[in-house]
């Protein structure tokens, strides 16, 4: 009995990882065996920096509130344990937000800390 091989599977298989890689520089675009390893090293950063991303943002977040809040005379872990003492439970996120495009909003929370 001959031997019976799927190439239309085979083919669609190599046709979708083709079309992912499609953009990339050199060989990584058009050999088989190259593009496959692209896609699946692109898939592990993509998978590591989901992750970092995270960590990147709060990191900007705590840098912001920082020259915020030493604009206002404090620092950002003196800050930040004022507003958990107060009970004042707004997120790092908006906290940076504030201090870069409202800073009234952010002295006014400064001001209610003292």
């Amino acid at each position: 009995m001959p031997r019976s091989v799927n190439a239309v599977a085979s083919r669609a298989k190599r046709k979708k990882i083709l079309k992912r890689v499609k953009g990339q520089f050199g060989r990584r675009k058009n050999v088989w065996t190259v593009a496959k390893n692209a896609y699946e090293k692109g898939g592990q950063y993509a998978y590591r920096d989901r992750k970092t991303k995270k960590r990147n943002f709060r990191a900007l977040w705590i840098q912001r509130i920082n020259a915020g809040a030493r604009l206002n005379g404090m620092s950002y872990s003196v800050f930040m344990g004022k507003l958990h003492d107060k009970n004042i439970t707004i997120n790092r996120k908006v906290l940076a937000d504030l201090a870069m495009n409202h800073p009234d909003a952010f002295k006014a929370i400064v001001d209610e800390l003292n």
